[in-house]
């Protein structure tokens, strides 16, 4: 059985979770197939926006128990291989160059909150739980902070990640982890909305320079950044897809990407 079903529909690419027996919780080779999920969907023609969502009560439940206790026995390489290995899976979903939707139906904890952290945009159930929780028992949540102090800041990541503390989705969406709380019974449509807004609404290409220009700007000085950014502005005026634009509004016309 597959740990992790890609499938298509409307050009919205769905990479689905499929361990629901173990809460969908991350494994060496779950971890794999999620990552070749995602290249698939980037390279795949028919996909313009990409929904992260899973099969089961949970989410993603964070490590994998048994794997937690095999990485006990592991040398140092053995555990950086490791560690990069889900480093590589984070930084592939947010450095993505299509948008993707996280739609979180139930608890998303340690490494499952990490999975959604990295989304573009999350949206979750009132009941789904979420938190940080591996200072709780003496790991730490390393990977998943540096995209989260980028997502909240230094201050209510720190309130986040010292704690431990677990957090409902209304609580989750006040302190800017995810974007929308959305009853169960419409989260699927609702999801499947949102992102066809995206695909109708907007150039591909626009989404992925602008994507790639937020990821970037913020690790350069005010300067480099407006630097950077005139750059990308006018590489960005040359694509096929702003001639068609402004020729369309130019000219009156009703576009639908």
């Amino acid at each position: 059985m597959s740990l992790v079903i890609y499938s298509v529909k409307d050009r919205v690419g769905y990479v689905t979770l499929n361990r629901p027996e173990k809460r969908n919780a991350l494994s060496h080779e779950l971890v794999q197939e999620l990552t070749d999920a995602f290249d698939r969907a980037e390279n795949d023609s028919s996909v313009k926006v990409v929904v992260l969502k899973a099969n089961g009560d949970a989410f993603c439940a964070g490590a994998d128990l048994a794997y937690l206790q095999q990485l006990q026995n592991f040398s140092f390489e053995q555990n950086l291989e490791d560690s990069r290995q889900l480093k590589n899976l984070f930084l592939k979903i947010y450095q993505l160059k299509k948008v993707v939707i996280a739609q979180v139906q139930g608890h998303a904890l340690a490494g499952g909150c990490g999975l959604a952290t990295v989304c573009d945009f999350t949206f979750a159930v009132p009941e789904a739980k979420f938190g940080y929780t591996e200072v709780k028992i003496g790991f730490i949540p390393a990977l998943v902070s540096v995209f989260l102090i980028r997502k909240v800041g230094e201050h209510k990541a720190k309130q986040l990640l010292l704690t431990g503390e677990v957090i409902k989705a209304p609580e989750a969406l006040s302190r800017g982890l995810i974007n929308q709380v959305v009853n169960a019974d419409v989260l699927e449509q609702t999801v499947f909305e949102f992102a066809s807004n995206l695909i109708q609404s907007n150039s591909g290409q626009s989404m992925q320079l602008t994507k790639q220009l937020m990821a970037k700007v913020q690790s350069l000085s005010i300067e480099e950044g407006l630097e950077h950014a005139a750059n990308v502005n006018a590489h960005a005026r040359a694509t096929e897809d702003c001639k068609v634009g402004i020729a369309a509004f130019l000219n009156k016309q009703e576009l639908k990407w």
